[in-house]
Formats: structure tokens, C-alpha cells, sequence
């Protein structure tokens, strides 16, 4: 099929798709700006997305489109230890991070696209974001859909997650695109079968079937991505976009960025905002079930598997209000001796995966 004739032939789809929600009593924005972001540094880009939002004028839209080095970026209230296969990810260098919205954990390579919708509560359109979006792909002769579960799917296979951050005056909406994503690699980092949480009360996320846009558009790619929401938005909001590129160094010259930035690569964020949880480790053919509540142990009980004894016993002391996390427990251990040195060398090995994340004296929102 020619590019042309799926243009032509998707032209009333894209225009009615728009019409269907775009109410004329709406107000307009004053100013539309579609901000692309260069730089594929996962922390960076949520920074700056944050900023955006922080400095969010009213009247303005801003539409927000970025990409990642590879990297797993999971619901502000998940367990990375649940949600991520962390050792397959520090092997291969693919980072962890915790974004400030809810949702599931997703997979981010150059070959996933990100889109973010901010306005205030007066031009905040959920429903309109989702038509852009299922707009733009339209004039690529790709039919995409809506799912109750606020995914974009094509067929039955997902391309898009979307999750949602609402605050009283301004909200934002922020969204994946399947692109050319290694989904081998997004299957072997998500949703591993074994992790030995036993407890956790924080959101498990839902395996889909997903598959890439470029599969279904041969030629579709992030430029013409970009060209395309672009397009749509202006389309949606009847306004001109103003279009502006930016370079990491131009965000990282800016101090609110950098500290945002530091804030989000910090262990404090990515791990410690974990909600509560208890996980199982096996030790020297033990069970011991650790309790951790803001990435601080707070409880551990050992079961003895190897002996005739059997049922809880106590866990060596010394472990309660030490993070779990190996550059700590690799301190106290040099401040304990026999069973409980032991045990947090054991858990050092163990928790390997998450450890050089560094700990800074940046406040954690």
C-alpha cells in the first residue's frame, strides 16, 4: 500500500476520531508547546518532566516527547524486587527507576517513545489525549483502540501504557509508544515469576501481549512519531504548536533540573519508596522472612530447614533500622560477628543487583 492512499484513505478517520471529543464550549489554550526532549538519560528526562509540571502556566498544554537509554521505569507506589528482574538488568546495564505516578512498570529503550500531556484542571482532557495520540498513529494507516485498562492497543496487543499524576490545580498524562523496543528484553526484565515476596501491599502490574509499531507500519519511526502527535495536537487544540528541542546540557544547566535529577537516581527513590513488603531469602538452607518498611528492615524471623528443629525462630540480632541495601548491610557486618556478620554477607551477595545506587543529601519528595 502506497503512503499516499493510507493517508488519503485514514484522513476521515483521524479528522472524525478528534471531532468525536473535541467540544467547541472547551476553552482553548493559549499557547500550545510540543517540547522534544534529546537526551536518553532516564532520571534526566523524568526531572525534567517534573519541571514542566512545577512550572506549568495557565493556558499553556505542553506536550512532552522523550526517549530512554534501556531502563525499566516502574509505578511511583511498586516494588522493584516484585516488578524487575534486577539481576538480569545489572548485568546487561539496563538501570531501575520510580516515576512519580501510579501504574505498572514498563521497559524503555531508544525504540519506545514517551509522550506527556500537562495542563491545568481547566484544559486537562484526558479523553482528548488518548484521541491525539490514537489520532496521530491513524494517519500511518494504524487502527488503535482504547482498552478499559487505559492501554492503546492494536488488535488485542498492546502499544501503549498510560498512567496519570492529578493534583488539585494541574494534572498530566503520560504515555509509552512501541516503537522498535527489544521485546525480548522488555519480557526477560518485567514480571519475573520468582521473586519471594511473600507480602506487599504495593501494585503488581498486568502482563499484556504488546507488539511494536514498526512491525505494523514498515517506516515507522521516532521522527515520524514526533511529526505526527505534533500534528494531531495542533489539530485537537486548534492553536498553533511552538516547538522547541532541548539538549541535556541545557537541562542540566538549570539547578531545580539537577537536583530533580539527583532525586530520581538516589536509592531513597528508586528503592526506598517501596511500600511495605516481606521477602523470603534462603540462607545457608534457612528461610529468613525480612519485613521492610520504607526500604529500612524492621523485622526478620528464620526458619530452620536443615535440622530437626522446624518453625520461626529468631533471626540474629542487630539487622532492625539497617537499610536494606549491601553498602549498609556490608557496614554492619563489619560491626557484628558470628551468625548475624554472617547472614548480612549472605544478604550483601544477595541484594548485589541493587547496589552502587548512591544515597546524596538531596531532599525526597
Amino acid at each position: 500500500m502506497q503512503s499516499g492512499s493510507v493517508q488519503s484513505a485514514d484522513q476521515g478517520a483521524i479528522t472524525n476520531g478528534l471531532n468525536g471529543v473535541i467540544n467547541e464550549q472547551n476553552p482553548r489554550p493559549r499557547r500550545l508547546r510540543v517540547v522534544e526532549s534529546n537526551s536518553h538519560d532516564v532520571y534526566l528526562n523524568l526531572a525534567f518532566e517534573q519541571q514542566l509540571y512545577h512550572e506549568l502556566e495557565t493556558g499553556d498544554v505542553v506536550l512532552f516527547l522523550w526517549r530512554n537509554a534501556p531502563s525499566v521505569v516502574i509505578g511511583r507506589h511498586q516494588n522493584p524486587w516484585r516488578e524487575c528482574d534486577l539481576d538480569a538488568m545489572a548485568a546487561e546495564g539496563v538501570l531501575p527507576a520510580r516515576r512519580a505516578s501510579g501504574g505498572g512498570a514498563v521497559y524503555h529503550d531508544p525504540g519506545n517513545g514517551n509522550f506527556t500531556f500537562l495542563a491545568n484542571s481547566a484544559l486537562y482532557q484526558q479523553e482528548l489525549h488518548f484521541a491525539v495520540v490514537i489520532a496521530a498513529l491513524a494517519e500511518h494507516g494504524i487502527h488503535a483502540h482504547r482498552s478499559g485498562r487505559n492501554d492503546i492497543l492494536v488488535g488485542e496487543r498492546k502499544i501503549s501504557g498510560n498512567a496519570f499524576r492529578h493534583q488539585k490545580a494541574k494534572s498530566y498524562h503520560h504515555g509509552t509508544l512501541l516503537i522498535s523496543a527489544d521485546l525480548d528484553r522488555l519480557t526477560r526484565y518485567l514480571n519475573p515469576e520468582h521473586t519471594a515476596i511473600t507480602r506487599s501491599s504495593g501494585i503488581e502490574s498486568v502482563r499484556s501481549r504488546v507488539a511494536n509499531l514498526g512491525d505494523l507500519a514498515p517506516g515507522f519511526d521516532w521522527p515520524a512519531c514526533v511529526a505526527s502527535l505534533t500534528r494531531s495536537a495542533e489539530r485537537a487544540y486548534g492553536v498553533p504548536a511552538e516547538i522547541e528541542t532541548i539538549d541535556e546540557h541545557r537541562m542540566v544547566a538549570r539547578a531545580a533540573v539537577a537536583r530533580r535529577r539527583t532525586m530520581y537516581s538516589d536509592w531513597r527513590w528508586i528503592y526506598g519508596r517501596t511500600p511495605d513488603f516481606t521477602r523470603v531469602h534462603r540462607i545457608d538452607g534457612d528461610e529468613v522472612a525480612i519485613t521492610v518498611h520504607r526500604g529500612v528492615i524492621v523485622d526478620l524471623t528464620a526458619t530452620v530447614l536443615n535440622a530437626a528443629a522446624t518453625g520461626p525462630n529468631p533471626a540474629p540480632a542487630g539487622l532492625a533500622g539497617v537499610r536494606y541495601r549491601p553498602e549498609d548491610l556490608n557496614a554492619r557486618a563489619h560491626q557484628l560477628s558470628g551468625s548475624g556478620a554472617r547472614l548480612c554477607r549472605e544478604l550483601v551477595q544477595q541484594l548485589a543487583a541493587c547496589g552502587g545506587v548512591p544515597i546524596t543529601e538531596e531532599e525526597i519528595e
